[in-house]
């Protein structure tokens, strides 16, 4: 069992690829989920991530890897950080009730207003619905 003393969830502030939140309303849920969890922060950053995890003296990351298609991307990413940084990253599968759910998909359901419940937290959810303003 992997112990840390303290998780930093890093959001990026310009990731590549489109977001429904800005970077406010990203760090905010993300400290809302987590509020209940001991020693774990939530900071924004821009520009690599190796670079922030050196400015915070950060040396392992901890990323989810959902499906076999995602592996390869992955391991990617995390033979590049550790190229640029020695930086070595752990890789976490969810369990089988949320292995099919992306964000995509969670983008897709809320456009229509469709029952978030089993998807998302309930704080998520209120947002998506405010987002794609769903009157229920």
């Amino acid at each position: 069992m992997l112990e840390f003393y303290e998780v930093i969830v890093a959001v990026a502030k310009k990731p590549r690829k489109y977001l429904l939140f800005d970077i406010h309303e990203r760090v905010e849920m993300f400290q809302k989920m987590t509020e209940e969890i001991p020693n774990v922060k939530v900071k924004s950053f821009d520009g690599l991530l190796v670079d922030f995890m050196k400015k915070e003296g950060i040396n392992v990351i901890v990323r989810g890897v959902r499906l076999f298609t995602d592996f390869e991307y992955e391991l990617q990413i995390a033979l590049t950080n550790y190229k640029l940084a020695g930086v070595e990253t752990v890789f976490m599968m969810p369990s089988q009730e949320y292995i099919h759910i992306s964000s995509t998909i969670v983008r897709d359901v809320a456009s229509y207003c469709g029952n978030l419940d089993d998807l998302v937290p309930p704080f998520v959810r209120e947002k998506l619905r405010e987002k794609f303003k769903c009157g229920y």
